[in-house]
């Protein structure tokens, strides 16, 4: 693995992110100082190492030099202290608050215009652009710890590490016990591509909102950044929309299986909009066009070819609905729509979907989603559609979601010679409603069986032939709910392949290596589980020995 330089003796970021030794104070120190440093040393002799080596984080950093001698140990009075920033104080509440219930520490938490580590956690923004928008640079040392970034978003990510470091104890909801060591040493660390998210159907099985939060949160452990909610299909629409309101109230009334469905009011959407962006994950709505539309046509009949009703769908049978192209009522329905998620949702992308539209062919089709990406342009989004759209006219900025099981695509690849670039979800990798298995109780096997050696075993950057890696805007895992019915099992579909997708987006390939992956990601299960989160025990993965801790009401995820 490449290094960095020996970070030497402690040393302590300045305002503008460069290093120095820790300033020695110009007073003689006064007895409750004394007392108090003695007092830090005797626990630091008491202090079992640290349990965790600086290179046991998912995803892999991309330069890590440990240091063992300079392990740290959290102390009971320890201060987190951010610069005077309100995106840096923020950054620093959240991580007090995921340190405080285990702890059980105060963790307060102050600001300072040259924030300094000593003797706790320094959360420091520089003007030094090397690290990119999103990178970090952590350094544990006996006298603390600081996390260093260009942004706010840097700043969270380290904070994302700091807490794998810690011991699997930190994800109690209640006080434990212990002593609360990091490994001492420096990760310098940023993402080898801009976009890595995933995405979750709400279409085919309604969530409620505090469930997707709950997704949200598993991305952001894992540096992905964005969240893909495919909004409307077949069997529900999932998003009010003022302009047209049956489209929540009837085309949201069912799911498969006959369920009661569910929609989310705008308030309720803004939320969910909030609180990723509150975690630097950036929301992608989908209004799947021109197919995937049953829900939407039992509401509104007039955007039906044959202007008739059908009957509400429960199924999971795909191709056969499609909204009218040949009416202009359609195009108003389009733009109304997307306009309006387009004022909710603050992120620069708009998901049209595109695919399966199996009745709406050639130019026809092509024609449609010309009209649909000039709506889209319109709003002031860019547009990302499933692969589908490739042969369409390209506009500035289009991204195509490729969802194939075969690399070999020209259509696809003489898009992007036309400037389209790729989101990268192959149905045989990164579908994580397919099976692990053949006795994997849920799931889809359409694609393949994806344990988790098939999920991290591919490269993104030269997966579709004729592709260069420069055209690849990212990696994103979607997860179809066709059998996903609750919480449980989407955590049980999700982990443990979501960090192995994570760490495609994030990681430099040279760092790729399945029989370290495998190891440290054995590494995260004691922590789910003591955080109470489902998951699968994969075999392949050397889990160590994990209690089973459940929430109130919650599946054991090793009975779904």
């Amino acid at each position: 693995m490449p290094t960095i330089p020996s970070p030497g003796p402690a040393v302590s970021p300045d305002a503008a992110g460069s290093t120095g030794p820790i300033p020695l104070s110009a007073h003689e120190p006064d007895a409750a100082t004394l007392a108090r440093t003695a007092e830090l040393a005797a626990a630091e002799l008491l202090a079992p190492p640290a349990p965790a080596r600086l290179a046991d984080v998912v995803p892999a950093p991309q330069r890590v030099v440990p240091d063992p001698a300079e392990d740290w140990l959290l102390p009971a009075d320890a201060v987190i202290v951010a610069s005077a920033d309100p995106a840096a104080q923020a950054v620093a509440d959240q991580l007090a608050e995921l340190l405080r219930p285990a702890t059980g520490y105060p963790l307060p938490v102050t600001d300072a215009a040259r924030p300094t580590p000593v003797g706790g956690i320094a959360l420091v923004l520089t003007d030094d652009e090397g690290l990119g928008t999103e990178g970090y640079r952590l350094v544990v040392t006996r006298a603390g710890v600081s996390i260093t970034a260009f942004t706010a978003t840097g700043l969270f990510h380290g904070a994302q590490t700091l807490r794998q470091l810690l011991p699997p104890a930190i994800e109690s909801p209640v006080p434990v016990a212990g002593r609360w060591v990091l490994p001492g040493g420096v990760i310098a660390d940023r993402p080898r591509f801009p976009y890595r998210g995933a995405m979750l159907d709400v279409a085919r099985h309604f969530f409620a909102v505090e469930d997707v939060l709950r997704v949200v949160d598993h991305l952001a452990r894992y540096k992905l950044n964005h969240l893909h909610l495919h909004l409307t299909d077949d069997q529900g629409w999932r998003i009010a929309v003022d302009s047209w309101p049956r489209l929540a109230t009837v085309g949201g009334a069912t799911e498969v299986g006959e369920g009661p469905g569910g929609h989310y009011t705008k308030a309720d959407y803004r939320r969910i909009v909030e609180y990723a962006a509150a975690r630097h994950i950036t929301v992608v709505p989908e209004i799947d066009l021109p197919g995937h539309t049953h829900a939407a046509l039992v509401a509104y009949p007039q955007l039906a070819p044959d202007k008739v009703a059908p009957a509400p769908y429960t199924g999971t049978e795909v191709g056969f609905s499609y909204v009218d192209p040949a009416d202009e009522r359609t195009y108003d329905f389009v733009a109304d729509v997307l306009g309006e998620v387009a004022a909710l949702t603050p992120g620069p992308w708009l998901h049209i979907g595109g695919d399966e539209a199996f009745k709406v062919k050639g130019e026809v089709y092509t024609d449609f989603v010309e009209r649909v990406q000039r709506i889209v342009a319109d709003t002031g989004r860019t547009v990302v559609g499933w692969h589908q759209l490739a042969p369409a006219a390209h506009v500035d900025g289009r991204v195509l979601q490729w969802w194939g099981t075969n690399g070999e695509d020209p259509t696809t690849a003489e898009a992007v010679r036309r400037g389209a670039r790729l989101i990268v979800s192959p149905g045989n990798h990164a579908y994580l409603d397919m099976k692990y298995a053949p006795d994997t109780p849920i799931g889809q096997d359409w694609a393949g069986l994806i344990d988790v050696r098939r999920a991290y075993d591919w490269d993104p950057g030269s997966h579709v032939t004729d592709v260069p890696e420069e055209a690849v805007l990212g990696v994103e895992a979607p997860l179809w709910t066709e059998s996903v019915t609750s919480l449980a099992e989407i955590e049980f579909m999700l982990l443990p392949r979501l960090p192995a997708i994570a760490e495609l987006g994030w990681s430099p390939r040279a760092t790729h290596d399945w029989d370290g992956f495998r190891d440290r990601l054995a590494g995260q299960g004691p922590r789910w589980a003591t955080a109470g989160i489902s998951f699968h025990r994969a075999p392949e993965i050397p889990w160590p020995t994990i209690p089973s801790q459940r929430r109130p009401g919650q599946a054991d995820a090793a009975t779904l």
